[in-house]
């Protein structure tokens, strides 16, 4: 069966309460790190791998891909393969492609853990629309702890008020294409929301020439990109006299992807709906 081989998660031992995960964009910088963090753990098993058409490392072992030996789970191409009734797809990729995934986990009866940024609006509108089918989780970022910030950000903001300037700067590696992250938009969004401020009429996504003064309800969102920076986001409020910042840095990709196997662990079984990872962590 083409993207599972018959030993496929042989280095676990399955128990009937063994949660069953199929990575989509096994090979790339976040799916290695998934596969290499769920090794060692008894209750999540890798069965299926997955990889674009004609991608390099097809027919590759996914394990040997992440640096912990051979798994016996070859990456694949063809996802009605291995996207199985009551599995878990997890992926971080593009547009597109999760969301043709997401179609067939709906129709098929899988779950979805999603990490995908820059979905657009009518993109996210059919998610929604798929969770009335199974549960699926969406979230801008896995990072448990950017998560917990989510939730401090609503409280800054209604206590500091108009007064306040709100600035948010995000940095990631060279290869990120969307800009500006996925999480630094939530931020916005959160802010605005405890504001009473309408994001799209507010929003600034960059500064050049002479734009004059700030305006006093804009919501600025700036993007730098450099090297190999895993992710890092500041939130600053400022006003005459002080200024106070909430910042999150991700020291290696590694944080997402063991807040992305919470998720799984959360959406594995639950019933159909659009989830957070405010939902998962309790912090809805």
């Amino acid at each position: 069966m083409p993207g599972v081989s018959p030993n496929a998660g042989a280095a676990a031992r399955p128990t009937a309460n063994t949660i069953e995960l199929v990575v989509a964009g096994a090979a790339g910088r976040m799916g290695t790190r998934i596969v290499a963090c769920l090794v060692g753990n008894p209750d999540l098993r890798l069965v299926g791998a997955l990889e674009a058409p004609a991608h390099p490392t097809l027919g590759r072992d996914a394990g040997e891909l992440a640096g912990v030996g051979r798994l016996g789970v070859t990456v694949g191409g063809d996802p009605a393969a291995v996207i199985t009734r009551n599995r878990v797809l997890v992926e971080f990729s593009v547009p597109e492609a999760s969301l043709e995934h997401l179609r067939l986990v709906a129709r098929i009866g899988a779950h979805a853990v999603i990490g995908t940024t820059g979905f657009t609006a009518v993109q996210r509108a059919e998610i929604a629309d798929l969770a009335k089918q199974t549960a699926i989780l969406v979230a801008p970022s896995m990072s448990v702890a950017v998560n917990v910030a989510f939730s401090l950000l609503a409280t800054m903001a209604k206590a500091l008020g108009d007064e306040y300037d709100v600035e948010i700067t995000e940095t990631h590696h060279r290869f990120k294409k969307d800009a500006p992250s996925g999480t630094a938009l939530r931020m916005a969004e959160i802010v605005a929301e405890a504001l009473g401020r309408d994001l799209d009429r507010v929003a600034v996504y960059g500064r050049q020439g002479l734009p004059g003064e700030r305006s006093r309800r804009e919501i600025a969102v700036l993007s730098l990109r450099s090297g190999d920076v895993a992710g890092e986001h500041t939130v600053s409020f400022g006003t005459l006299g002080e200024r106070l910042e909430l910042t999150h840095r991700a020291h290696s990709r590694d944080t997402f992807a063991r807040g992305a196997l919470r998720a799984v662990r959360f959406v594995a079984g639950r019933s159909p709906g659009l989830y957070s990872m405010q939902d998962a962590l309790g912090l809805a």
